[in-house]
């Protein structure tokens, strides 16, 4: 799936379920994907300071990122080091299904 793909797909899954932060400065989507290799938590953030990405896999944060291009990046490294966890056409294909 291309980048531009899944920020839109992303963008929009965010827009319908975002969820404040409490003083609505900061606003928080989270997507949950279970696999037989972990748990992969992708949360996308607004506030402020811009876009930033929190992942958590298996209930532990592994990397916070700002910007889609860090996000791709960490990513990449994510999926290296746990073969099966992140597939890109099965999450946003599943997110895009949800919007």
């Amino acid at each position: 799936m291309e980048r531009a793909e899944i920020a839109r797909i992303f963008e929009a899954y965010f827009e319908k379920y975002k969820k404040t932060e409490g003083d609505r400065s900061s606003w928080s989507a989270f997507w949950t994907e279970m696999t037989p290799v972990g748990v992969l938590e992708l949360n996308l953030t607004k506030c402020p300071r811009g876009t930033t990405f929190k992942i958590f896999v298996d209930k532990r944060k592994v990397a916070e990122v700002m910007g889609w291009d860090a996000y791709f990046q960490t990513m990449k490294t994510v999926a290296a080091e746990r073969p099966g966890l992140y597939d890109e056409d099965k999450i946003f294909g599943e997110m895009a299904f949800v919007i």
